[in-house]
């Protein structure tokens, strides 16, 4: 018993207490918006039913020990027939800081919570400029950033494999 209490109290720390994870969301802003509806008058005369295809992808860089910027991108671009109707880029932005996470668990951080928390603000923006564009309201639905971070890891496994496999025998 007292070799198990040991153990868990080395594994904890000195104090016998787990490690403290923080995480705190320092600052959002609106790094960089573009709005263009480069068939305006003409596209307004006609039934709306567009296609819309929305891209998003994100990235984190680190400002220092414990702060990192996030960074979500979303391009959406809405088609009528062959003529655009409007493209919006929105490149939204943050500053986390995160203290005692394990390195391992910083990806799922970085890569899912971050951009999850930064969405509604961009989409937000999204629903403002298509609207003051003179377009019918545009509210993206939610995103499963958990599942996008899995794949996004699991593609990266399959690329090194596949670049593991390329590689003569002599290298590998």
């Amino acid at each position: 018993m007292s070799e198990e209490k040991t153990q868990n109290q080395a594994a904890a720390g000195s104090n016998g207490k787990a490690p403290r994870r923080e995480m705190a969301i320092q600052k959002i802003y609106l790094k960089d918006a573009s709005f263009e509806a480069p068939s305006t008058p003409e596209i307004f005369r006609g039934k709306w039913q567009p296609n819309i295809n929305v891209d998003l992808d994100s990235r984190a860089t680190p400002v220092d020990e414990t702060v990192y910027e996030v960074i979500l991108r979303l391009t959406i671009t809405a088609k009528q027939d062959d003529k655009t109707a409007f493209l919006v880029e929105i490149t939204q932005a943050g500053l986390f800081s995160i203290k005692g996470a394990e390195k391992s668990e910083l990806g799922p951080i970085l890569g899912s919570y971050c951009p999850a928390t930064l969405f509604p603000f961009a989409r937000q923006v999204v629903n403002e400029m298509v609207t003051q564009g003179g377009f019918p309201q545009l509210l993206l639905s939610p995103v499963n950033f958990d599942a996008l971070y899995a794949e996004q890891v699991r593609r990266r496994q399959q690329e090194q494999s596949d670049e593991a496999g390329d590689r003569p025998a002599s290298e590998q």
